[in-house]
């Protein structure tokens, strides 16, 4: 039982129960709660072979650790996801596709990363293990089943990490706002890894020098700089673009 963990929302706890029902130990959910969203929520459990216990709100919120679960609180077995870059790496088809985030502290934050991650096809989300957050249930929540689907691998030293990638050919972007070239600049259509700082402090030194290339993100208007997902959204999607309008050609 050591290993179980906590899922709460609709999407995180949906999320499992389409892609590993049998990994669900128990779903609690709130009974005052009778809206349509609900119901069929309910039903899907049920449906899937899930054990329902009848909660109330105090009760899930002290389950959940937080009050923002929506009324609905899973206890789940842990499930086994690749821990290191070479098993994933063994794993893909086709070119890798690799965020790499250095510095991202906030669960809010990792949680909307690994969601823009799955969308865009990202194989791995790679972080240093002394400067960053790890996987919780609030992470698992925001990233509405994205934390279920994409490996998160929290390594001891980033730089190293990032040379081993080089090693196998993986073209190492990273993000900075005194680079010359842009992110619509340069072919992404390549083994690629794209490197994003937390906001403010941006990248490590070290990290941005162990980078083959830097490139920004144009800013038109008066703010200096986007929210680590928001610019994890735009460089992954462009690298997409780039990969699909090449299979096109």
């Amino acid at each position: 039982m050591s290993s179980n963990k906590i899922l709460f929302g609709f999407h995180a706890v949906t999320v499992r129960l389409k892609t590993h029902p049998e990994s669900i130990v128990e779903v609690h959910y709130d009974t005052t709660r009778r809206d349509q969203r609900m119901r069929s929520f309910v039903d899907r459990a049920r449906d899937g072979g899930a054990k329902l216990i009848e909660s109330d709100d105090d009760r899930l919120a002290k389950i959940a650790g937080t009050t923002r679960h929506q009324g609905v609180v899973a206890k789940v077995q842990a499930l086994a996801m690749p821990q290191f870059l070479d098993d994933v790496m063994e794993t893909i088809e086709g070119m890798p596709l690799v965020l790499v985030l250095d510095g991202v502290t906030d669960p809010h934050n990792l949680g909307a990363c690994l969601r823009v991650a799955d969308g865009a096809g990202a194989h791995a989300v790679v972080a240093p293990k002394d400067h960053a957050v790890g996987l919780n249930a609030t992470v698992a929540k925001v990233a509405s089943g994205a934390a279920e689907t994409v490996p998160y691998l929290m390594v001891t030293n980033l730089a190293r990490s990032l040379k081993e990638l080089k090693e196998m050919d993986v073209w190492v972007v990273g993000t900075s706002d005194q680079a010359e070239k842009s992110i619509y600049d340069i072919d992404l259509n390549r083994p690629l890894a794209l490197v994003l700082g937390a906001e403010g402090d941006g990248m490590r030194q070290l990290t941005a020098k162990t980078c083959d290339e830097l490139v920004r993100i144009p800013m038109l208007g008066s703010v200096e700089s986007l929210n680590v997902s928001v610019a994890a959204g735009v460089c992954l999607y462009e690298a997409m673009r780039q990969r699909q309008a090449g299979k096109k050609g």
